[in-house]
């Protein structure tokens, strides 16, 4: 627990504030200034190899409850070591989340762990929070989608928003065709063989940490260029120059060749348009398309990203340059007479900004009850009542120095 409140004499402790994601979730302390853990929203069981995500939402309620039930038993009695009954909860959720995964989370909550309270607040609009703004236009890129969700005076505007399933697990099944497909492993027994003979499948936590070691996103004239070369079956497109290949040590014993021209290539699907013309930028502007004219104008000057992938190198520069850039095409330029965006810089890291909000939230609420409750200490009327005591007259002896 944060040190202020054991020098305190009780009262209401600190809210709890969870940001439950589908890849890792972020856990502490509404009086601290970031989160206290960040761990994997899986639990692992005795006698299973593979771990089992927590947020999942295609499994029955008994098997979800189950889960959960451990999960965040792990998070308070293993990271946050503190007694779920004293603490309220903040739970940052996402606006698509199922009814029925909130009910049973609530359920684990109020029936195992006896919480005073549990508010459920939008992520997005908790992104908001952490600038100061009450407009914004907030895309959400994590784990399984990328979400674009309008927010106008604090109020999601929810016909307008774009998904796309788009995000950090689809960059680790490319990447992990391509690392199989061209990569080779040099072992003590021989150099240059194929990567399915020596590892067979590669786990997902190696796939994650070599994107993130090693992966980057290419400004929009190269990745121009890079998508023409893969798409163009002739051969007459030429690729740019790929940057270095890397060396990346498997189990202290092997080492795994990594092709340069991997490495920015496989976050183009992100940009790559599909049949329907869409892709994470195009999302951008077919939500502003659907909001009202008279607010789209505040939402394109304000922009703010959040979500783990955002936090690629280059993710944020080209998404701004792919905006600039379908915006003057016919499909969208007859639509928008807005040609202005601008990206926010939020006081946090992109995976930790929605989380920010919600500790935010959790100290306001802290401070408004305890408002309630010693309200008569502070006299805010702007006549103050006369003073209760004449101070001309003979101080009585109790008070005598």
């Amino acid at each position: 627990m944060p040190l202020f409140e054991g020098l305190g004499s009780g009262g209401e402790k600190t809210a709890v504030v969870i940001d439950l994601g589908a890849a890792y979730t972020k856990c502490g302390f509404a009086g601290e200034t970031g989160p206290r853990f960040i761990i994997p929203s899986e639990i692992r069981r005795a006698g299973q190899k593979q771990a089992i995500k927590v947020v999942q939402y295609n499994i029955n309620t008994d098997e979800l409850y189950v889960n959960l039930k451990e999960f965040i038993h792990t998070l308070y009695f293993r990271h946050l070591l503190v007694n779920p009954r004293d603490r309220r909860v903040v739970i940052i959720e996402s606006v698509l989340c199922p009814s029925n995964f909130r009910e049973t989370l609530t359920r684990v909550f109020f029936n195992q762990f006896e919480v005073p309270s549990v508010l459920f607040a939008p992520s997005h609009l908790m992104a908001i929070m952490t600038l100061g703004l009450s407009s914004a236009l907030v895309m959400d890129c994590g784990y399984t989608e990328t979400l674009v969700l309008p927010v106008y005076e604090c109020t999601l505007i929810l016909p307008a928003w774009e998904a796309m399933p788009l995000g950090g697990q689809a960059i680790h099944k490319e990447l992990d065709s391509l690392l199989v497909d061209q990569c080779t492993v040099d072992t003590d027994s021989g150099a240059g063989q194929g990567l399915p003979a020596v590892l067979g499948a590669i786990q997902e936590d190696i796939v994650e940490d070599i994107k993130v070691r090693t992966c980057f996103v290419s400004d929009l004239q190269r990745g121009f260029k890079i998508q023409d070369a893969k798409f163009n079956l002739e051969g007459t497109a030429d690729r740019p120059a790929p940057p270095p290949d890397v060396d990346y040590p498997l189990d202290g014993e092997k080492i795994l060749h990594i092709k340069g021209a991997i490495r920015d290539s496989v976050m183009e699907m992100l940009f790559e348009q599909d049949n329907e013309e869409k892709s994470i930028a195009s999302l951008i502007l077919d939500t502003l398309v659907k909001c009202p004219i008279d607010t789209r104008k505040v939402l394109s000057e304000n922009l703010v990203v959040i979500g783990g992938t955002a936090m690629l190198p280059g993710f944020q520069h080209r998404l701004l340059a792919e905006i600039r850039h379908l915006v003057e095409k016919p499909k969208y330029s007859d639509l928008l007479a807005t040609k202005s965006f601008r990206l926010h810089a939020p006081p946090a890291k992109p995976n930790c900004t929605a989380w920010l909000g919600g500790k935010a939230l959790g100290l306001r609420l802290q401070a408004r009850l305890h408002m309630q409750l010693y309200s008569s200490i502070c006299i805010l009327r702007p006549n103050p009542i006369s003073t209760p005591y004449p101070f001309s007259l003979t101080l009585p002896l109790v008070l005598k120095g």
